[in-house]
């Protein structure tokens, strides 16, 4: 779910294997561009559809895989993906193609636009279906066209694929968003690989359920699973030893026990700059509130609930390279 009106294609899948076969494993070509269609953005919310385009070594594409998936709930904003409890109610569930879904990714990197968000969705779906997607490794195509200097006016997919002279035909519909990816993402690899620019690969971490809350409607089946459901890495931190001393000052260095959140992607791994920022006696925040000392984004003109709330509570904002800098003069507590 990525912006504003979509018309509904006709549920069904593209090009799946024959009944009673599963996935096939291929060779590793390239990444797989991928797009998901969910309920809405909170941790909570579901897919209701999903499709990949398979590519070969040089980013030609081998085939494509689309399918509706019943969310288990209500469908959300239908004025974005078109697709409304009727036209979801008789559609597979999650656990049902996870298996297909999983032979389509594995052994390769995961390509999306937006990538942590659909990285989380699909890895979410995954623990709730008791297994791991195959997935170990990332890319996010807005942080490949920032390494490429691509010059656009915003991160936007439509940006992307007019830049590339890609036509869209169904904004925000799976398969079509996925094919655009596809198209825009093969001259994207041939220009990285002829400038010498690295590919933004981040590492995908499972995600694991660890509470639940009350349970949520339906769509056409009985309630098994209690959404609402709280989130988590797979591993735990340390407490941070230290006070809060407030907020980030421009010009001053970090203090330790300063409240640190991180949203969107970073070119390097999120986990490896948490980690950093505790060994400095920082305070790695999950949320943004009023104690947050500073956020750390890349994209400070996104519309995630980190950087709203930012916004809202005047929490100072700066980018990845902004803060690798302050991580090595970071100030004592009590100082």
């Amino acid at each position: 779910m990525r912006g504003r009106d979509s018309a509904p294609r006709p549920a069904g899948r593209a090009r799946a294997p024959a009944p009673g076969r599963g996935p096939r494993r291929r060779p590793p070509g390239a990444p797989p561009p991928l797009d998901v269609e969910t309920t809405g953005l909170a941790r909570d919310d579901r897919i209701v559809s999903a499709a990949v385009y398979r590519l070969d070594a040089q980013g030609n594409v081998e085939d494509h895989w689309y399918s509706l998936v019943n969310p288990q709930r209500d469908p959300g904003p239908v004025w974005i993906h078109g697709l409304t409890s009727d036209v979801l109610a008789g559609a597979p569930l999650f656990k049902d193609i996870a298996e297909e879904f999983a032979g389509r990714l594995a052994d390769r990197v995961l390509v999306a636009h937006n990538a942590i968000f659909d990285w989380q969705m699909i890895a979410r779906e995954y623990a709730r279906a008791e297994t791991t997607a195959p997935v170990r490794q990332r890319l996010c195509t807005i942080a490949l066209s920032k390494e490429l200097n691509l010059p656009l006016p915003n991160h936007k997919l439509e940006s992307l694929a007019a830049h590339f002279g890609v036509v869209q035909q169904r904004a925000h519909h799976a398969l079509d968003d996925a094919r655009v990816l596809a198209e825009a993402f093969r001259p994207s690899l041939h220009a990285a690989a002829q400038g010498g620019v690295r590919l933004p690969l981040l590492e995908c971490r499972p995600l694991t359920e660890w509470s639940d809350s009350a349970a949520v409607p339906r769509v056409g089946h009985q309630a098994s699973y209690r959404g609402g459901s709280s989130w988590r890495p797979s591993r735990k931190r340390p407490a941070c030893p230290h006070p809060n001393p407030g907020r980030f000052e421009d010009g001053k260095p970090l203090k330790q026990g300063m409240r640190v959140a991180f949203s969107g992607d970073t070119s390097v791994e999120r986990e490896l700059l948490e980690d950093r920022a505790i060994e400095a006696g920082l305070h790695v925040a999950t949320s943004v509130s009023r104690l947050t000392s500073l956020l750390v984004t890349n994209d400070p003109d996104s519309a995630t609930s980190k950087t709203v709330k930012a916004k809202s509570f005047g929490t100072p904002v700066v980018d990845e390279a902004a803060f690798t800098q302050l991580l090595r003069d970071v100030a004592p507590a009590g100082e």
